[in-house]
């Protein structure tokens, strides 16, 4: 009995003790995460791409691999510019990426308002709205603002600082970057008309959607022609302002050397119609002067018979001297492009590591999911580039370049072929109608020119890569790129029958496309099957190290889960499958890669070591920006910043959350 009661003494102390452990392991977990680490730099994003040569990278360290997992939502700002499609405006989508200027965080909504927050709170410290008209347009989209100083004002003087936006009317505007009016002494009452030498326009045809890039005290922008209307659409001309006047300092069209960009209508001196146009996003060295300018197509897309050499600088990057606006070099990665393979990918400049030391160089990302090293200062490439033959049989009056150039290295990011047999499906019945498509169109590899047959595009026009481009991360040797992998399904269709299809109305705004002025018009789809899955094998998203020495992949990881794609309880068991998205990657000195873009709806951060997933926030929509990060003051706390906006185009509810992220106290 005493034996017995002594033994149950002995269980009782252990049991309190392990009670005690277990409260005293429960507090310690209530103190929170461990301690965060203010001895770091502090550093902003005054820019949109982090830095006037696009790198999309932080020098920050406060947020590290060790403990990213902590990360929880520091503040949520809406700012209640959406549309659905439903009326008779487009959808929105809130792609942008905002920058930090001084102590304020700025933005732009998809109706063309400009936003001042507090970047610590999200709180509105003051709003503009252009009042733009937004009829015709099929997304409504503002990716960014600029920042400028004026170094010749007094400090504190109205629109010392100026906040420099374009709308999708086409307006260039310059707001005070304190107060949110107008800079009255920028073109005419604080803004210029950008259709100014352009002519007639559609609505909706022209605007801009993209950040002007600052250089030195001038603005330079292109601007958004809306694809596949007609042969003589507006001018692509890429122009430079005054930052401080609005007063235009040059212009260049992209047409061959030697051919007027200027022409006489009814009196009037316009630039030329139909010409490559430059949508995205510019960058520029400022030692070297130089602006390089990403180029889109000679209008329309998919049809080329009547150009007479107009796509010289079509699909390229383009070297412009910054004062001038005359070429310095140019690079075209597509020759004749049929394919709406234009260059939607800011250029992004880095060092090229040689044994011999630095060459300055920048990489041109594109919708092939091909990557161009190029010397920044000549043009030439840096790794290997080689003509490769491509397919013929181009559709009836128009022809085909019989190679292009394709790197080596590295090698293409994208799959460069889809045949039947590689066909995906939920189920094998909606299988066997992906495999069915397939075989019924040509397809012949990533160059298949557009058929009346129908030609399978793979990549679509959407990439491969495409705004959202890539980031260097120079302190680790290496490049981190999204990729989507979509296949597109295009059909030629002769005029009289495009005609006849739609006498008593017009097409309807998504699908058929009229390419005016030319034998054919056009029916563009995604290859889903019936139930919504791409045709091609997963991944259908990807994210991708590249060294920047040798153009070798470090690694590659599916990026993106099924939820918010695939019905349930199918997203379960397909898990990281890797899906469609658009937006870019941001990466960090303490080694991470921050991503929305994926069409669930989340936020992840990578280990740029091997890309492992470390982190993911739950957003309200999905996320189809660029994150940006900051950190104010050494006693601040890293901010991680994402719009969260969704894309009707892609079959997400359109949004308007802007959301930041930091370690918890």
């Amino acid at each position: 009995m005493g034996e017995r009661f002594m033994s149950n003494l002995d269980v009782t102390g252990v049991r309190a003790a392990l009670c005690l452990l277990l409260c005293l392991t429960i507090l310690q977990g209530c103190d929170g995460a461990p301690p965060i680490d203010y001895s770091g730099p502090v550093a902003g994003w005054p820019v949109y791409a982090a830095d006037i040569g696009g790198s999309r990278h932080s020098p920050l360290t406060q947020i590290t691999p060790a403990n990213v997992a902590d990360l929880e939502v520091a503040w949520t700002y809406h700012h209640g510019d959406v549309l659905d499609g439903s009326k008779s405006l487009a959808p929105s989508t809130f792609q942008n990426t905002p920058i930090l200027f001084g102590d304020l965080l700025y933005l732009c909504t998809p109706f063309n308002r400009v936003i001042a927050l507090d970047p610590e709170t999200g709180a509105e410290r003051w709003s503009y709205d252009p009042q733009a008209n937004l009829d015709g347009l099929y997304t409504l989209n503002c990716r960014g603002v600029s920042a400028w100083t004026d170094s010749r004002a007094q400090a504190g003087a109205h629109c010392a600082r100026r906040i420099i936006t374009g709308t999708l009317d086409a307006r260039l505007i310059a707001l005070d970057a304190e107060t949110g009016t107008l800079c009255e002494d920028f073109g005419e009452a604080g803004q210029v008309d950008l259709k100014q030498g352009i002519g007639e326009t559609r609505p909706g045809e022209y605007g801009v959607t993209s950040p002007p890039l600052v250089v030195g005290d001038r603005l330079v922008t292109g601007t958004m022609v809306l694809d596949n209307r007609r042969v003589d659409a507006p001018s692509g001309v890429v122009r430079s302002y005054s930052a401080r006047t609005g007063k235009l300092l040059w212009a260049w069209d992209s047409l061959p050397p030697g051919v007027d960009p200027v022409v006489e209508v009814n009196g009037e001196r316009h630039y030329r119609r139909g010409t490559s146009n430059a949508w995205s996003i510019l960058s520029a060295d400022l030692d070297r002067n130089l602006v390089y300018v990403p180029t889109g197509n000679t209008s329309p897309d998919y049809y080329g018979g009547h150009r007479e050499g107009l796509d010289y600088y079509s699909s390229a990057i383009v070297a412009l001297d910054a004062d001038s606006g005359n070429v310095v070099w140019h690079y075209q990665t597509v020759h004749h492009d049929v394919w709406d393979y234009d260059i939607a990918a800011q250029p992004v400049l880095f060092d090229f590591p040689t044994p011999e030391g630095p060459i300055p160089a920048l990489v041109a990302a594109t919708k092939m999911g091909h990557l161009y090293f190029l010397n920044r200062v000549t043009g030439e490439p840096l790794l290997p580039v080689a003509e490769r033959p491509v397919p013929g049989g181009a559709a009836e009056g128009d022809f085909l370049s019989p190679t292009q150039p394709i790197p080596t290295m590295p090698p293409p990011l994208h799959p460069t072929t889809l045949h039947a047999e590689d066909a995906f499906g939920f189920t094998f019945w909606d299988r066997g109608k992906c495999r069915d498509k397939i075989a019924g169109a040509r397809s012949e590899g990533i160059f298949t020119p557009p058929s009346e047959q129908g030609s399978i595009h793979y990549p679509g026009n959407v990439g491969g890569v495409n705004w959202g481009s890539l980031s260097i991360d120079q302190d680790r040797n290496m490049l981190v790129v999204n990729t989507q992998r979509v296949a597109a399904l295009v059909t030629l269709i002769r005029r009289a029958t495009f005609d006849a299809m739609f006498a008593e109305a017009g097409p309807p705004d998504y699908g058929y496309q009229p390419q005016e002025g030319t034998p054919f018009a056009l029916l563009h789809e995604p290859l889903l099957s019936p139930f919504g899955a791409p045709c091609n094998p997963p991944p259908w998203g990807t994210l991708t190290g590249v060294d920047l020495a040798t153009g070798e992949v470090r690694w590659e990881v599916p990026l993106g889960s099924a939820r918010d794609l695939a019905p349930f309880p199918i997203w379960l068991f397909l898990g990281e499958i890797g899906v469609p998205n658009l937006g870019g990657p941001v990466t960090t000195a303490s080694g991470l890669t921050f991503i929305a873009a994926t069409t669930d709806n989340y936020i992840r951060a990578f280990d740029n070591a091997d890309g492992e997933e470390l982190w993911r926030g739950r957003l309200p929509f999905s996320g189809h920006a660029t994150p940006m990060t900051f950190r104010l003051r050494p006693e601040a706390k890293q901010h991680v910043v994402i719009a969260a906006g969704g894309h009707m185009l892609f079959g997400k509810e359109p949004g308007d959350a802007l959301i930041a992220y930091a370690l918890p106290d």
